[in-house]
């Protein structure tokens, strides 16, 4: 059975630096795409950030591009999200999810099929 299990979430202040990790279980996680996604209260679930199996292509969001850095390590089998510049519209619970593919790096959420229980994140003004 695969889990997701994120940690890291905080309360931190605009400007401030954070980092989320996901570490898997249950499944081979070197063998697929990992995501990250938000959702703020009465807000649906966004895409935030997602890498392929090997790392080397990304994808992110218009709103995080180049303030967040998404990076898997395989051999530990963890995803990690580093946040830098947070503002208070990052403000959100993070998700961190698998796809059902290798290679492609997908951007909405019916592409993937496993998800974590949340992190929250907050960024105070």
């Amino acid at each position: 059975q695969v889990q997701l299990v994120e940690s890291g979430g905080g309360l931190v202040q605009a400007g401030d630096s954070l980092r989320v990790s996901c570490t898997a279980s249950g499944h081979t996680f070197s063998n697929y795409v990992m995501g990250w996604f938000r959702q703020a209260p009465g807000k649906e679930r966004e895409f935030v950030a997602a890498i392929n199996r090997n790392g080397y292509s990304t994808n992110y969001s218009a709103s995080v591009k180049g303030r967040f850095t998404i990076s898997r390590v395989n051999a530990k089998n963890t995803v990690y999200l580093q946040m830098n510049s947070l503002k208070p519209e990052d403000t959100a619970v993070y998700y961190c999810a698998q796809a059902a593919t290798s290679w492609t790096v997908v951007t909405t959420t019916t592409g993937y099929n496993y998800w974590g229980q949340g992190t929250q994140v907050t960024v105070s003004s």
